[in-house]
């Protein structure tokens, strides 16, 4: 029996959401995060990723699948089940995200100052200029 994966695996305050470094689409990275440690079931994903709507969790789920980084897995059966596990290849990328992931946590304040400041900078001036 597998360790489920913990609720708050990804929290709103996680260095993912500020890494301008993506791998895929969005959520990609933090799908390929969840798969780390051996093969999910969706409903097991849906836990951590419970801000992601099905649809586009699976979406996500099946572009990684087409780039070759997940494989889906189906067992027939009288309980039928589909589980998705990383290939040799996704596994590959997981040493390029955790460093991404180390900068990002590193430089953390000074990510969140830029962006408020841009940010705030929009609203005040509606030109862009």
């Amino acid at each position: 029996m597998r360790e489920p994966l913990p609720s708050d695996m990804f929290d709103e305050l996680c260095p993912s959401s500020l890494n301008p470094i993506r791998f895929g689409d969005k959520w990609a990275a933090l799908v390929i995060r969840c798969l780390e440690h051996g093969p999910r079931r969706f409903s097991e994903l849906r836990v951590p990723l419970r801000r992601v709507s099905p649809k586009v969790l699976t979406a996500s789920l099946r572009s990684l699948e087409r780039d070759g980084l997940v494989r889906r897995t189906v067992y027939a059966g009288p309980s039928p089940r589909v589980e998705y596990e990383l290939t040799p290849l996704g596994r590959s990328i997981l040493e390029p995200m955790a460093a991404a992931c180390a900068w990002a946590e590193e430089h953390w304040a000074e990510l969140l100052e830029a962006r408020e400041a841009h940010d705030g900078a929009g609203r005040l001036d509606p030109t862009g200029s």
